[in-house]
């Protein structure tokens, strides 16, 4: 079990480093390099929530039924290596995005396939896939260093990188464990495919309101993807992808803290607290720069552990908890499409035109595009705070604990 752990350690590490290698920077090279425009950035990120929205059907339809899915992550790492490189040699939008999107169409299944196969090999998940997810985290902090000591931002290194990476993970993966198809001989059914079995959940009004919450949300969200890195580089912050791997340790310790947490606060506290994080973040880059206040841009990115892990990761247990053993499949599918996919594909097309209309000469007045997110993300934390009152089901403490005080 140890070398299948190594392995398996080794994948979820390479599987990360090729998206952070790639996707944090892409913005400043687009802009930089390429020059182009704020609406033409958003689209380009907004080629992975598309692909998120397209992935529950190939790995319902193809990826569960025909293949082993080491041999399947191995061909859609080498086929998505190839297309990454093939744009990084395109120089137009009309080029340049229809390869990203090919590209992300290969890569997002993946994300699914990595966890499939690491829960498929262990003997207690509990306890072992915490261990080996966080050298995913590892490998996006390392990639993001890598890239920011050596000022590769602004140059097509990068997705040369991820595009050498992924052709590397996906030799490899012909050496993990072999992982039969889950659903092999199982008759296809649309229903599973398209989680639509969850949308039973949606007659009850809280877990309506944090779907909708959710997908609001990753609107605003999506101007933090896309834009922290141009924005650092050009209010001159040096090594900027460095310093934003510092997102990526928060994470780490505050996925360690969230079970206290939870078991003190509940469900829509940690919620509200986690959004509450994304206005405040995005309020720090508003008045934050590259001098006297860079400690506010420290901040901000400091709050992605909250950002991501008190919303985002408590969403998922919040789903998990509120599904039920029958249907829990069909809603972790259910939100990951409204919000990977069309919260942040919605974000994609919203934040590129809003940076579009605050360019200046120096560049972009970065204090007015950032503050649209702040105001944006403390308007839905309102309305999530007055509809989503979530009522104890079966003898879950974290649910429990949002029908009393905190202890």
């Amino acid at each position: 079990m140890t070398s299948v752990r190594a392995r398996l350690s080794v994948m979820m590490f390479l599987e990360f480093f090729v998206w952070g290698a790639w996707f944090v920077t892409m913005g400043t090279y687009l802009g930089e390099a390429l020059h182009f425009d704020g609406t033409q950035v958003g689209l380009a990120y907004g080629a992975t929530a598309i692909a998120a929205m397209i992935s529950p059907f190939f790995i319902g339809m193809v990826a569960d039924r025909f293949f082993a899915t080491e041999r399947i992550l191995a061909i859609l790492h080498l086929v998505g290596g190839v297309l990454l490189y093939f744009a990084s040699t395109l120089g137009t939008f009309a080029a340049f995005y229809p390869a990203l999107i090919a590209y992300a169409l290969c890569y997002m299944p993946t994300l699914a396939l990595v966890n499939s196969i690491s829960f498929d090999n262990m003997e207690d998940s509990a306890r072992e896939f915490p261990v080996i997810r966080v050298m995913g985290t590892i490998g996006w902090i390392v990639a993001g260093v890598i890239i920011g000591r050596l000022h590769l931002e602004p140059t097509v290194v990068p997705l040369r990188i991820a595009a050498g990476a992924s052709l590397l993970l996906g030799v490899f993966c012909f050496a993990l464990p072999h992982t039969p198809p889950h659903a092999a001989g199982r008759r296809l059914s649309v229903r599973d495919v398209l989680g639509l079995d969850a949308l039973a959940l949606m007659r009850d009004r809280s877990f309506a309101t944090f779907i909708f919450g959710s997908f609001l949300l990753c609107i605003p969200l999506q101007f933090y993807y896309t834009f922290t890195n141009p924005f650092l580089n050009e209010i001159g912050v040096r090594e900027a992808a460095t310093k934003m791997t510092l997102g990526q340790a928060s994470e780490l310790g505050f996925m360690l803290l969230l079970g206290w947490f939870l078991v003190r606060l509940g469900v829509k506290r940690i919620l509200l607290l986690g959004m509450a994080a994304w206005a405040l973040r995005y309020a720090c880059f508003a008045y934050g720069n590259a001098g006297s206040l860079q400690w506010m841009l420290f901040v901000g990115i400091l709050l992605h552990g909250v950002c991501y892990d008190f919303f985002f990761v408590t969403g998922q247990i919040y789903v998990d908890q509120r599904a039920g053993v029958s249907i829990r499949a069909a809603a972790q599918g259910f939100l990951a499409f409204i919000t990977q996919g069309a919260g942040l594909f919605i974000g994609s097309l919203f934040s590129g035109p809003v940076v579009d209309a605050y360019r200046t000469a120096a560049g972009h007045d970065w204090r007015a595009i950032w503050l649209i997110p702040a105001f944006g993300a403390a308007a839905i934390l309102v309305l999530f705070a007055a509809f989503f009152k979530p009522v104890r089901h079966g003898s879950d403490a974290a649910l429990a604990a949002d029908a009393a005080p905190a202890a």
